[in-house]
């Protein structure tokens, strides 16, 4: 994207909204945290923990797969009219390429591949905190027209606007 060009997020896209209807979702329990909406990228980190850890001691595969699908669906939606779309995932898919262990923190950007009417592609880049690609990964969403669903019994998140893509 050129220095001049205008920013991909649809409407008044900022991230205090998201990080409230974040709140009690998997993403938060895993600690991550969006840090930046850049003008073709969301960014955010996550603090490698024990309870993210597989059995061997590193960070567990399926963690950094959270952080992945996070930042991508986040991204996903805040590109779209969320008052007449919302975007759910497809399919993802993750290469490992660095181990990360507990006291590290892992930072992961999120930019769009293809930015399409009916779906969208996202890579996204995890990389500790020396700079280190951890992981790669591509997600796809699929974007549908919203049709909200009655809250099930304490699913606070059904009715709010996390619903579908960052509600993941």
């Amino acid at each position: 994207m050129t220095p001049d060009a205008a920013p991909i997020w649809h409407g008044d896209a900022r991230l205090e909204p998201v990080r409230e209807y974040s709140r009690g979702t998997l993403s938060h329990h895993c600690g991550i945290e969006l840090t930046e909406l850049g003008r073709d990228y969301i960014r955010g980190t996550m603090p490698v923990q024990k309870t993210l850890t597989q059995p061997m001691g590193l960070l567990h595969g399926g963690a950094s797969m959270v952080l992945a699908e996070t930042l991508g669906s986040i991204g996903a939606s805040l590109v779209i009219d969320r008052e007449k779309f919302m975007c759910v995932g497809q399919e993802i898919n993750a290469n490992h390429l660095l181990a990360a262990y507990p006291g590290d923190v892992i930072t992961g950007t999120a930019r769009p591949i293809h930015i399409g009417s009916r779906s969208q592609v996202w890579g996204i880049e995890l990389r500790d905190q020396r700079g280190r690609l951890t992981c790669i990964s591509r997600l796809t969403m699929a974007v549908i027209a919203r049709r909200d669903r009655p809250p099930a019994s304490g699913d606070a998140a059904a009715s709010g606007p996390a619903q579908g893509a960052a509600a993941k």
